[in-house]
């Protein structure tokens, strides 16, 4: 299985944590380890070889049957369920591998860092990827919302992408992107991810 993930596919996320850097031309493609895959509301447990972890709330899309070379007008046949993932990420030393022009590999496909929900089928959601409204509770409050619709490229554009250079299998997992109001998390914090009112998944942070 593998599980690819999309950076600054938000516009306002792009700004938040990179200032003026312009918005990508084509989607920046980033993979987690299998061993990331965090599932069945286990807790996240904060590894201590950095400083700041963040919570990176994403619409994760759940690949149906294997393709290649995909078009785009086909890639929505490729998929039929979504659900919220966290996309933790090891914000420090993130910066450094940034400002060194290193991958970002050891930041963000560490152990347990890709957290995913309660997978539900696309048409109890309405059909259209590109209408979903999510978001995430920090302890009960709101900390990040996102809308689908403002995906810098659409999850049939990553798709397509993607199948460009790896053979998409079912099974595997793509997280499209966070929004804007990423933040660290703590001992003890309770993470509540949502699509819509319909609540998929809890994460206890220890």
């Amino acid at each position: 299985m593998k599980i690819l993930a999309v950076g600054m596919n938000y516009a306002l996320h792009n700004t938040e944590l990179n200032g003026s850097t312009p918005l990508p031309t084509e989607p920046v493609i980033f993979s987690k380890q299998e061993s990331s895959l965090l599932r069945d509301h286990k807790p996240f447990f904060v590894p201590d070889f950095a400083e700041r972890f963040d919570y990176e709330t994403e619409i994760v899309v759940k690949i149906a049957h294997v393709g290649k070379d995909i078009s785009e007008r086909f890639a929505h046949r490729y998929y039929n369920e979504v659900t919220v993932g966290i996309d933790f990420t090891a914000r420090d030393l993130q910066e450094k591998l940034r400002k060194a022009g290193h991958p970002w590999d050891i930041c963000k496909g560490f152990d347990g860092s890709a957290a995913v929900g309660e997978f539900v089928k696309l048409d109890e959601l309405g059909g259209d990827v590109q209408n979903l409204e999510f978001h995430l509770e920090k302890n009960g409050e709101t900390v990040q919302t996102g809308f689908t619709k403002d995906m810098v490229f659409s999850v049939d554009k990553i798709i397509a992408y993607c199948s460009k250079f790896f053979t998409l299998k079912t099974g595997d997992l793509i997280f499209t992107g966070t929004p804007v109001g990423v933040g660290p998390v703590k001992e003890n914090d309770i993470l509540e991810g949502y699509i819509g009112d319909k609540k998929v998944l809890r994460q206890k942070i220890k």
